[in-house]
Formats: structure tokens, sequence, C-alpha cells
């Protein structure tokens, strides 16, 4: 049994090797989404939602979905969409890794403004900042933020609280 399974929190070991996960040499040609999905539950948004069919599952809607790194061009749609959040748009560029993350909490984040990063289970990973909210209405109040962390803590940080 994986330790999520117990835990309820998934470590890079356990979604390392999905297929959501985009190898790093596409992440530095700019943003495409990446799929940290884990639970085989009847699920399909990400597909549907998807203009560019880059996200797959398939008839068996309790598998878990595939990106295709190649026809992903990095719009973001599958990020609010994921009932889940567990969908996140990340850019890697030089020495930074940009990471836009679903959020939903009440508390409105300010571009420019230092956060802490934080790992899946909500410990501290690194100091960020806060580059661009996004909140259309389309969004139905998910809000997409972009965080800058160095470039090593690109698989680790996925959300993030203020200083």
């Amino acid at each position: 049994m994986k330790a999520f399974r117990k835990s309820g929190i998934a470590k890079v070991a356990d979604i390392g090797n999905t297929p959501g996960w985009p190898p790093l040499k596409r992440l530095e040609r700019g943003p495409c989404a990446v799929i940290e999905c884990i639970e085989e539950i009847p699920c399909n948004p990400c597909e549907t939602a998807c203009p560019h069919e880059a996200v797959f599952i398939g008839d068996d809607i309790t598998k878990l979905p595939r990106i295709d790194p190649e026809a992903c061009d990095g719009c973001g749609i599958c990020v609010p969409i994921c009932p889940g959040l567990a969908i996140f748009m990340i850019e890697i560029q030089g020495e930074s890794a940009y990471i836009s993350i679903p959020y939903e909490l009440p508390y409105e984040p300010e571009i420019g403004e230092r956060v802490q990063g934080l790992g899946r289970s909500g410990e501290l990973i690194c100091e960020a900042r806060i580059v661009r909210v996004r909140n259309p209405k389309a969004f139905d109040r998910t809000r997409i933020v972009t965080l800058e962390v160095p470039r090593s803590h690109v698989h680790e940080v996925r959300h993030f609280k203020p200083l």
C-alpha cells in the first residue's frame, strides 16, 4: 500500500513517475500542466475542458489522467476545473520556477508579495514571491496564483502562506 493511502499526503516518490509529470526539458520551453492526481476515481473534467486535447483519460474515467506535454500550450484552463486541486502549471526559466496553483481560500494574495512556499503536507520549503493572480468569473471562485520559487523546489512547492 502506498504511503499516501494511510496519511492522505502524496510524496514525490508516489507521484514522480505518474503520467501527469512532463519532462523538465518541456517545462523549460514554457508553461505546461503538471497533473498530480493519485486517486483512481470517476472524474474527467480536466480531459473535457482541455481545448488542445492535451489531457487524456479515456472511456474508463476512473483511470489517472495523462498529459501530452507537446500538446499542452500552458493555457491553464484545466487548473481551476480539477475538483481535487491536483493540477498545476509549471514553467522553468533559468534558476527560477513558476508554479501556478489553484487557490480557494479567502485570503487575497497580492502580486509582489513574499510568502512561504509550502510542500504537500504544509511544511515550509522555501521563500516564494507571488508574480500573478488570475481570478476570472469562468474559474468559479478558484483563483490561480503563480509563485516564483527556486528551480530546485519545482516539484516540492504546492501551496503558500503569508509571511
